[in-house]
């Protein structure tokens, strides 16, 4: 049995964004020996049902999540070029009031937070966010920002705010793109920020499809998803980054530094 868990993953119900189907991810992390997997669409939970009860048939713990979207001022506030852009925000249910929680958030976001995207905010989050647990998330998340412009103040000041907010079910979660150079700067603040504020680390894998080979067919996704054509220069594209189901020597061998991070997301 696997250490390693799969803890943010895109299915197809992340429309137009992630590619695989529920069936193809249970199947691969049975083949790779995980005993639990989670499923975190892009800002909603419309594959929760059917993975929660697909994964139980198959003798899998199934985490029930989402990655919100997270507005940068109010979820009420729509100005153009200030809130049309929204930080990424990953939720995981630890318990049934956790479910109940990203039900209402996620039902909030999509009722009177939408703008562009389904979005919350920090202070509705604070109000509901018993049973959850909640990571720094991507390199789109609110605390890789600071990181990225060298403001140490600011990441540690928003790290112990979403510490607070989430009673202390709080990760600093890295991932593994060599291809991008700001994910190795983020992953050396993240790993800063868990040795100043004593924080647990997860390694996570972003996942979008199941295995290396489907890259192509989630580039021809990106493309109808920005109605664009694959040989335009300005379409949306994952370029080299890989974002597919790894097994944990993967991970292992990704972060040899720092293994808790591997054996965390089983915790």
């Amino acid at each position: 049995m696997t250490n390693f868990i799969h803890l943010h993953v895109h299915s197809h119900y992340s429309l137009l964004d992630g590619l695989g189907k529920v069936d193809e991810l249970i199947a691969r992390a049975k083949e790779l020996k995980m005993p639990a997997l989670a499923l975190t669409d892009h800002g909603n939970m419309y594959g929760a049902i059917e993975f929660y009860t697909k994964c139980k048939k198959a003798g899998i713990k199934p985490i029930l999540g989402v990655e919100a979207y997270l507005a940068p001022r109010g979820m009420v506030d729509k100005v153009p070029k200030i809130d049309s852009l929204a930080y990424h925000q990953l939720l995981l249910a630890k318990d049934e009031k956790g479910y109940q929680n990203l039900l209402f958030l996620v039902s909030e976001a999509h009722t009177k937070g939408m703008y562009y995207k389904p979005r919350i905010d920090l202070n509705l989050l604070a109000d509901h966010s018993q049973g959850l647990i909640g990571t720094s998330s991507c390199l789109g998340g609110m605390i890789p920002e600071p990181l990225l412009a060298d403001d140490w103040t600011k990441a540690v000041s928003l790290t112990k705010k979403m510490v607070e907010i989430f009673h202390g079910d709080f990760y600093l979660e890295l991932q593994h793109h060599p291809s991008l150079p700001n994910q190795a700067k983020v992953n050396i603040g993240l790993q800063k920020l868990a040795k100043t504020l004593d924080l647990p680390l997860i390694v996570t894998g972003d996942v979008h499809y199941v295995r290396p080979a489907d890259k192509e067919a989630h580039e021809v996704l990106l493309a109808v998803n920005t109605g664009k054509d694959l040989t335009s220069d300005d379409r949306f594209s994952f370029g080299d980054v890989v974002v597919s189901m790894r097994d944990e020597d993967f991970y292992a061998q990704a972060f040899p530094d720092t293994p808790e991070a591997i054996t965390n997301t089983a915790r």
